[in-house]
């Protein structure tokens, strides 16, 4: 911004109200950035063709302020799309979906073995019950075993993946 001697209009209130204008912007919170914000309202102001406006200086001063804050929207945008691509871009402590699929594959295959280690009654009362949705008394019917049986087999199983879940827990 220069004090040009052929300026008109609201550029020439802008160089005679610089001062103040500054002083508006940082008291609103521009800071450092006072000077910058007045440079885009200066740029803002040369490339549009002038009107008569009533009140320039009030206009200037409104102007000003919709610059100040249209550049923080600008800088919140930017700040949370830096952060939207930050989070999902992996980072290599977080596994990537292939390795989870196979972390979860041998996981499965050791519940199976464990639960096969406590025999097959047990394994099967688990799958009836956990996975089938069988009632306990509609397995001990079936089994031809009392509630009492299929309560401790559904026990033991718990109590297998419980210290198999403690196991992955701690790796």
């Amino acid at each position: 911004m220069s004090p040009d001697p052929d300026l008109g209009g609201l550029a020439r209130v802008l160089v005679d109200e610089r001062p103040r204008l500054l002083r508006f912007l940082a008291a609103r919170g521009a800071g450092d950035e006072a000077e910058d914000v007045l440079q885009d309202l200066w740029q803002r102001l040369v490339g549009v063709p002038q009107q008569p406006i009533a009140d320039p200086v009030s206009y200037l001063f409104r102007a000003a302020e919709n610059v100040m804050r249209d550049r923080r929207r600008s800088a919140v945008s930017r700040a949370r799309r830096q952060q939207d691509w930050h989070d999902a871009s992996v980072t290599p402590e977080e596994p990537a979906v292939g390795e989870r699929a196979l972390i979860a594959r041998e996981r499965l295959a050791a519940a199976d073995a464990a639960l096969a280690e406590q025999g097959p009654r047990v394994s099967q009362v688990f799958r009836r019950f956990r996975l089938d949705g069988v009632s306990q008394a509609e397995i001990a019917r079936e089994m031809g075993v009392s509630l009492s049986s299929i309560e401790k087999d559904l026990q033991k199983a718990y109590r297998v993946l419980a210290r198999l879940k403690a196991k992955f827990d701690a790796e």
